[in-house]
C-alpha cells in the first residue's frame, strides 16, 4: 500500500524502486501504511522508504525500526486493526450532496480562463442537457492572483450575483484554492511582516517554491496563526459571496522539502506541511483535496490525482479507488470523468475524441462513491452516447441514498465503501482482481474498461442477480456481453 496512485501496482508482485515518502507523492494521497491478505500490517507515524524486490518488501525509516504487527488472517482484519488504532472514523462526514449527486468541474473547458460569463453558462448547459445539477467547482485562476482572495474584476462583474444565480439553477459553489503566494504583491509583504510564509532554509526570507504555475512563495501553515489567517480569508469568501466550500489544491510533500526551507514547527518535516493544508478542511464539509498525508478516517474528500485521457487511465481508476480506501480514505472521487489532465484534451476537436473511452469512464464513475463531470459531454459525444452518459448520472442518484448509508457506516466503521474483492471474499483467488469492486456489502460492480463490449466476470460463491435481472449462481466465472449502454452489476442474494 502507501500510495495512492501505485494502485495498479497491487499487490505488489514486480519490483518498486525505492519511493520516499516524504518527498514523492506521485500526485496523490501517501500514508505510512501496509497491509496484506495474510492479516498483517505496517504503520509508521513517520514516511519512510520502501522498495520491493522480487520476494520482499523492504523499509528504511530515520525515525523508528520498521515492524510488521498480526491482525487476524485477512486483509479485512488487519485493515480493521490499524484503522482503530492508528486513524480512527470521526463519525462525521463531508456534505452528503457529495454521495448523492454528481459533480461539476469547469477546469477542462475553461481552463486558466475563469470567467463568470462562462462558469454560467457550463451550469446552464447542465441543466439544459438534462444533467442533473450537483456541486459545481470552479477552479484555478479566478482570483487576481496567488494569496489574494478577490475575484478578478475584469472576469467576473459580479460574483455575488454569479454566485446566487448558481445557488438558484440547484447548484452548490466550490472555488479552488492553493497555498502559494504571488511574490511582490501587497499580500506578499503582508504575509513576510509577519512570518506566516516558509522561509528560504538559513535565511529570513520567504522561500520561493517551484510549482506547476511558476515559482511563488507559500503560506507556513504550521504557524497557528498563518492557518487560522488562511481559514479567515476563506470564511470571508462565504460571508461575502456564498461560496459553499472550497477545492484545496497543491499540499504536495515535495514542496517542502525541509533541505530547503525553513517552518515556523522547528524540525517540520514536509508532511507536517500536508497535514496542516488537510487541516484546513476540516472547517469545511465542502472540501476536496488532491495530495495528502495521513488523516484516514477524517471527513475529507479525496479525490485520485488528475489523469490523462487514455484507457490506461479509465484502466488505473479502480485499483486506485481500491487503494484509497485501503489507505483509509473512504471519501473519494475518481479524478474527472475521462482524464483531470487538461493537456491531454489539447488539439483534439469535436471529431478526434474516442466517444467510448468517455461513456465506460463515465460508467466507471456512476457506482463510486462519487462521480465528477469536468469536459462538458454535450460538446464531444454524439446525442445518443450523451443519453448513456446522462443515465448514468441519474443511475448514481438512484444509488446515492446507498452510498450515502455506506458513507455514513464507514464514519462509524473506518470500513471502506468501495472494497476489494479480496477484502470482501477472502482467500477465495480475488487478491489480483483489479477490474471488479464491492460498493458496500450488497453490489458488485464490473466496468468495461476496454474499448470492447464484452468481459469476463468473476462471481463469488453464493446467488446474484446482475443488471438485467437475470440471476447466476456464484464460484465461478462468466462471459458477459456488454453493448456499450449497459455497466454490469450485480446485486448479492
Amino acid at each position: 500500500m502507501g500510495v495512492v496512485a501505485f494502485g495498479s501496482q497491487m499487490p505488489y508482485i514486480k519490483p518498486v524502486k525505492d519511493f520516499n515518502l516524504a518527498l514523492q507523492n506521485n500526485n496523490n494521497q501517501v500514508v505510512p501504511f501496509f497491509l496484506s491478505n495474510k492479516g498483517r500490517y505496517v504503520w509508521s507515524d513517520y514516511p519512510f522508504v520502501f522498495a520491493i524486490n522480487e520476494n520482499s518488501i523492504l523499509f528504511r525509516s530515520d525515525y523508528e525500526e520498521i515492524r510488521s504487527k498480526q491482525s487476524g488472517k485477512t486483509l479485512r482484519d488487519a485493515y480493521l486493526a490499524a484503522s482503530s488504532t492508528y486513524f480512527p472514523p470521526t463519525g462525521t462526514l463531508p456534505d452528503s450532496l457529495f454521495f448523492t449527486m454528481p459533480q461539476y468541474n469547469t477546469w477542462i473547458e475553461l481552463m486558466y480562463n475563469q470567467n463568470e460569463e462562462d462558469i454560467l453558462q457550463y451550469a446552464e448547459n447542465i441543466i439544459k442537457n438534462g444533467f442533473p445539477p450537483g456541486v459545481l467547482m470552479i477552479d484555478d485562476n479566478w482570483q487576481k492572483y496567488y494569496g489574494n482572495f478577490e475575484f478578478k474584476p475584469d472576469k467576473f462583474t459580479d460574483p455575488k450575483e454569479m454566485v446566487k444565480k448558481l445557488h438558484d439553477m440547484g447548484f452548490k459553489v466550490m472555488l479552488w484554492v492553493c497555498p502559494f503566494v504571488s511574490a511582490d504583491s501587497p499580500e506578499y509583504r503582508i504575509l513576510a511582516s509577519k512570518n506566516y510564509l516558509l522561509k528560504k532554509k538559513g535565511s529570513n526570507s520567504p522561500a520561493m517554491v517551484q510549482w506547476w504555475n511558476g515559482q511563488s512563495a507559500c503560506f507556513d501553515l504550521t504557524n497557528p496563526e498563518a492557518s487560522s489567517y488562511f481559514i479567515t480569508q476563506l470564511k470571508f469568501l462565504q460571508d461575502e459571496f456564498g461560496i459553499d466550500g472550497f477545492k484545496l489544491d497543491a499540499g504536495d510533500n515535495s514542496f517542502y522539502d525541509p533541505h530547503n526551507v525553513d517552518s515556523y514547527k522547528k524540525d517540520a518535516l514536509s508532511v507536517d506541511h500536508t497535514l496542516a493544508w488537510a487541516k484546513i478542511g476540516l472547517e469545511f464539509p465542502f472540501n476536496e483535496y488532491r495530495a495528502g498525508w495521513k488523516m484516514g478516517g477524517q471527513p475529507l474528500v479525496q479525490r485520485l490525482g488528475d489523469k490523462n485521457y487514455s484507457w490506461k487511465a479509465v484502466q488505473s481508476l479502480v485499483p486506485e479507488m481500491i487503494a484509497a480506501g485501503l489507505l483509509g480514505y473512504a471519501y473519494t472521487c475518481p479524478d474527472m470523468i475521462g482524464g483531470g489532465q487538461f493537456s491531454s484534451f489539447l488539439g483534439l476537436d469535436d471529431q478526434s475524441f474516442d466517444q467510448t473511452l468517455i461513456v465506460r469512464s463515465t460508467q466507471v464513475h456512476a457506482l463510486m462513491p462519487m462521480m465528477q463531470f469536468s469536459v462538458a459531454p454535450w460538446r464531444i459525444l454524439s446525442a445518443e452516447n450523451q443519453a448513456i452518459v446522462r443515465d448514468m448520472a441519474y443511475l448514481h442518484q438512484k444509488f446515492g441514498g446507498y452510498i450515502l448509508e455506506y458513507a455514513k457506516r464507514s464514519s462509524g466503521s473506518g470500513e471502506p465503501i468501495v472494497r476489494s474483492m479480496e477484502y470482501a471474499f477472502p482467500h477465495q483467488g480475488f487478491a489480483e482482481c483489479k477490474d471488479q469492486f464491492m460498493l458496500g456489502e450488497k453490489y458488485m460492480v464490473a466496468p468495461v474498461i476496454t474499448n470492447e463490449n464484452k468481459r469476463s466476470v468473476i462471481l463469488p460463491k453464493g446467488k446474484w442477480r446482475d443488471d438485467q435481472g437475470r440471476t447466476h449462481k456464484g464460484g465461478k466465472t462468466i462471459q458477459i456481453e456488454v453493448p456499450l449502454e449497459r455497466l454490469p452489476y450485480f446485486e448479492r442474494l
